[in-house]
């Protein structure tokens, strides 16, 4: 069985000195023991690898053809959103497989050691479906069997267009399936994983309020079973102010209301919270899904991160448009934004923890909750999802406990990551992945494919 000894490592029991992280076979930690000879796979800083809680794969061949603003002269996240619907109309299942294994291999690279898909991408152009129903879900578990991340694999149930139920418009029409053929969709979806290893995992994703019935809304969580329920929520003022009048109340309190929510849910963005509802969410146990960097992007609002973390709230942190796929940045930019709307420093702090400490640490347990993998820290019995710092980075230099978050998360970036592992399977050496010039060169081939049909 394979062993990875550190110098300094955060596990269960906090920061501990001289650590030997013993795997099994099946890629799950053995054993942990501080102060222990050096010996197996040598690194100087050992973490646990987060899960990256939100993607939508597709999205990362958008990258930088959304910064300009539209013939209105104003830009929101509704124009960003057409766009978006005219771009995914070009895309075949070999266009997403490539992008799908590129994005993963960043978020590896970025020091992520699991991908939570958010899959709605179902159909071919016009809305048919495909020969294989789940041909789109097959194919980003194709992409995880190449780079070896851990998946869940969150097939979203897309039905209407608005709370009115509308049929779904261009673009949207290959999101969009009736409860029976969703369900089949689901089904298939869980044949795509059979063929990785074992710690895949199959959840479920209304997509949100809008686009899901309320009539239809317990029948698709249900095909989850034990698995995790993720769900947008309460992103944009419009979305709000459409479920309010439809529904008769604002979304965060028709779901508290209504639908059974506990620890397997995870609600998506949450920007537009009233401190009630932030409070009411926070005690049920469910985790908030973050994506700062996006966020940011698309003009989103900026998540009320002490109240919920004052209430006892989990967080998890996805790269959702993955217009940027950076592990640190995403957790400065969580940072920064509470800093900017109170006019504060150290606002995620504790009295025990230093805001990295604080804020890595709740990201890994939060995270884990939301994939439903079975990781979540360097304890006995998880899965081996496993990040090595490079200990000579300058910043890094002279840095212990919590210091050294401190300075990876607000001083340093994603390259100081030299080596991951996931479920134990070692997929980033020197701060490369092992497939990273193949994936690199079919991605490239693909985006030169998609300009020119553009």
């Amino acid at each position: 069985m394979p062993t990875i000894w550190s110098k300094q490592a955060l596990t269960a029991e906090g920061w501990q000195r001289d650590v030997a992280v013993e795997l099994d076979e099946a890629g799950r930690i053995a054993s942990v023991m501080a102060g222990q000879p050096a010996s197996g796979e040598r690194v100087e800083i050992l973490l646990p690898a987060p899960v990256n809680a939100h993607s939508h794969a597709f999205q990362r061949a958008m990258a930088g053809l959304t910064e300009r603003r539209g013939p209105s002269g104003s830009d929101s996240f509704w124009t960003w959103r057409q766009l978006m619907f005219r771009f995914l109309d070009q895309l075949t299942p070999d266009h997403v497989e490539a992008i799908a294994a590129f994005v993963q291999m960043e978020m590896l690279e970025a020091g992520y050691g699991t991908n939570v898909e958010f899959h709605y991408l179902h159909h071919q152009p016009g809305g048919v479906p495909y020969d294989a129903l789940a041909e789109m879900s097959g194919r980003i578990a194709a992409a995880a069997a190449e780079t070896g991340i851990g998946l869940t694999l969150l097939p979203v149930h897309y039905q209407y267009g608005g709370c009115d139920k509308r049929e779904l418009g261009p673009g949207q029409i290959r999101f969009g399936n009736d409860p029976e053929r969703f369900a089949r969709l689901h089904e298939g979806a869980g044949k795509a994983l059979a063929g990785l290893p074992g710690d895949s995992v199959l959840g479920v994703a209304p997509h949100s309020l809008r686009a899901v019935g309320r009539e239809d809304l317990a029948g698709t969580v249900k095909l989850a079973g034990d698995g995790p329920v993720h769900m947008h929520l309460a992103e944009q003022v419009a979305e709000v102010e459409e479920v309010e009048a439809a529904w008769g109340k604002r979304p965060v309190e028709w779901v508290l209301d209504q639908a059974d929510v506990d620890g397997r849910w995870c609600m998506i963005h949450c920007t537009q919270m009233q401190p009630h509802e932030t409070e009411g969410l926070a005690a049920t146990g469910a985790v908030a899904g973050l994506c700062p960097i996006t966020e940011s992007s698309l003009g989103d609002g900026i998540f009320d991160g002490v109240r919920w973390f004052d209430a006892g709230g989990k967080i998890a942190i996805g790269s959702d448009s993955n217009i940027r796929i950076s592990l640190t940045e995403e957790l400065r930019t969580l940072e920064y934004s509470q800093r900017l709307r109170d006019r504060s420093r150290a606002a995620l702090a504790s009295g025990e923890k230093s805001t990295g400490r604080r804020v890595f640490e709740a990201m890994v347990d939060g995270g884990a909750q939301a994939a439903g993998r079975g990781a979540g820290g360097i304890t006995e019995g998880s899965w081996g999802d496993l990040l090595a710092l490079d200990g000579k980075a300058v910043d890094l230099q002279g840095r212990e406990g919590d210091a050294i978050l401190d300075a990876y998360i607000f001083a340093g970036d994603d390259r100081m990551v030299s080596r991951v592992w996931a479920a134990g399977r070692p997929v980033v050496e020197g701060g490369r992945h092992v497939k990273h010039a193949e994936i690199r060169d079919r991605y490239a081939a693909t985006m030169a494919k998609l300009s020119a049909a553009l």
